[in-house]
Formats: structure tokens, C-alpha cells, sequence
């Protein structure tokens, strides 16, 4: 017998992982996040490869999934959550109405659901699959596809405790994790989901303000991305403020707080927040029209 040395591993943050007591696990949908979660799950050992099917209705691309990860792939949705006790959908928002008509007389009553679709909520999935069946909601963004994710949880009113145990062993192999109450879902959207997007703008034009000083672009880049990674880590390791972490930074009369008095009269700050709040807002009106 292997040793518990060998078969548990940690996630980024140090979480302990281990095997989930799963025996068929069904990931409908293996585009860029599904093939992510696959990629994490097996790498990090959480399930073997012969207890995977995966689906995608583009035939090349389930042959492409197949042999790249040796689990089975599929094009058919109710022949792969036939018999799985856990099933992940992967899929477009607009596509998860179909995708649970379509399964839900083939899917076992004692059945785990995690969703990943944005801006469907656990009451919609529930309703669908009309089963009492456990469904688990979770908003990740797009770092999760190099293991530095962040991914909110949370749980419709048939899920326990231990659901969001397997649900927190899955995305932690793919970053960090949160339990949240899911009126708090669009807030989250708008921020740790779309945010990513927002972060690619002051990267951008950081090394644009580089490129404007004589810097090489690539080199401008490169320590725009890298200063805001150590400052985003920096923070997470200390658990200091932000405040507090940039007057660490600002020194009497020095060049920083010049700076940063130009990003006060641009309106950076409020400029940000209100970009949470409105892609929060439209998160909200998304689930709304999926609701209707």
C-alpha cells in the first residue's frame, strides 16, 4: 500500500489534498476551463484517469482531450453522466438549460452537480433537474488555467457540508478558494472574475508609460507583470492593508507620491470601483434572463 507521503498533495496556499471519493466523475464541457479542471484534477492525483469521461459536442476536439489525458471522451452528454456520482458542467450559460433537459432523466438522483457556468444560479439547475439532486455553484477566473485562480463556492439547499469539501479539493488544485453565500455570486463576478481583464489594462498601460520613458517594450511589460504580482503576493503574505502596504512605499517628498497624485486627479481609484460595481450589475441582469 503507497504511503499517504506519496498520494496527498497541497494546492497553492498549502491545502492538503487527497483522493476524492468519487467513483465516476462526468465533466461535460472540456473547453479552456473544463480542460483546466481536468488538467489540475489528474495532476494533482485527485482522481484517476479511468474514473473520467469527458465530453464535448465537437468531435475532434473530445478525440484531442482523449488521447491527450487517457480518460474517456465523449460526445454524447447522457451516456457520460450515466452512473456518476459526480458531475461537472463546464459550459456556456446559454447552453446549460439544454445540457440539463438533456441529462436529467440519465442522471443518478445521488449525483454531485458543480457548475462553473457564470450567472446561473443553483435554484436554476435545481429546478431543471427537478430531483432533489446537490448542486454546487462556483465562479473561477481565467488564472485558474495556470493553477493561480481564484474561485468563489457556494451551495444550493440539497448540498452538505462535505459537498463543499470535494468542491474546495477540486479548485484549490487550481488556486485559492472561497465559501461564500451566493447573493454575494455577481459581486464576485464583477470582481475576482472580471477583474483579471482590469489588471491586463494597468499592465498595459504601465508599460506603455515605460515604452513613453525609453524602456524596451518587452522589457516595459515585463516589470509592469512582474511588479504586480510581487504586490498582489506581498499582500496576500502579510495580510496587511493595501493602504498600509503603499505607505510603506511612499516616502516623504519622494517620486511615488508624485505619482500617485496623478492617479488621484485621473480618477484610477474610483475609475475601478465603479467598474466592479457596473460588471456586477450586469452579472445580476445576466441571471435574470437565464432565470426567465
Amino acid at each position: 500500500m503507497r504511503s499517504a507521503a506519496k498520494t496527498d498533495h497541497k494546492d497553492p496556499t498549502g491545502t492538503l489534498l487527497r483522493p476524492l471519493p468519487v467513483r465516476k466523475l462526468a465533466l461535460i464541457g472540456a473547453g479552456k476551463i473544463g480542460e483546466a479542471l481536468l488538467s489540475s484534477m489528474l495532476g494533482a492525483q485527485l482522481i484517476s484517469v479511468s474514473r473520467v469521461v469527458a465530453t464535448d459536442a465537437d468531435p475532434p476536439r473530445a478525440d484531442y482531450i482523449g488521447e491527450k489525458y487517457g480518460v474517456k471522451a465523449l460526445t454524447d452528454n447522457r451516456q457520460a453522466v450515466a452512473g456518476a456520482d459526480l458531475v461537472m458542467l463546464s459550459v456556456k450559460p446559454q447552453q446549460v438549460r439544454e445540457v440539463l433537459r438533456e441529462i436529467r432523466k440519465c442522471l443518478p438522483k445521488n449525483s454531485l452537480v458543480i457548475s462553473v457556468a457564470a450567472s446561473v444560479t443553483t435554484a436554476l439547475i435545481e429546478g431543471e433537474l427537478d430531483r432533489g439532486h446537490r448542486v454546487i455553484r462556483v465562479m473561477p477566473n481565467t488564472p485558474c488555467l495556470i493553477r493561480q485562480g481564484m474561485t468563489a463556492i457556494c451551495r444550493g439547499k440539497h448540498a452538505t457540508q462535505e459537498d463543499l469539501k470535494i468542491a474546495q479539493a477540486i479548485f484549490s488544485a487550481m488556486g485559492r478558494t472561497v465559501v461564500v453565500d451566493e447573493r454575494h455570486m455577481d459581486a464576485i463576478t464583477g470582481l475576482s472574475a472580471s477583474g483579471p481583464a482590469y489588471v491586463y489594462m494597468i499592465i498595459e498601460s504601465l508599460a506603455e508609460g515605460g515604452v513613453k520613458l525609453g524602456l524596451p517594450r518587452e522589457l516595459s511589460t515585463e516589470l509592469s507583470a512582474q511588479t504586480l504580482l510581487g504586490a498582489s503576493a506581498l499582500v496576500l503574505h502579510t495580510g496587511e492593508h493595501p493602504a498600509k502596504l503603499k505607505d510603506v512605499v511612499t516616502t516623504p517628498a519622494g517620486c511615488t507620491i508624485d505619482g500617485l497624485l496623478e492617479l488621484e486627479e485621473g480618477g484610477l481609484r474610483v475609475t475601478l470601483i465603479k467598474a466592479v460595481v457596473r460588471a456586477a450589475e450586469r452579472a445580476r441582469e445576466l441571471v435574470e434572463s437565464h432565470n426567465s
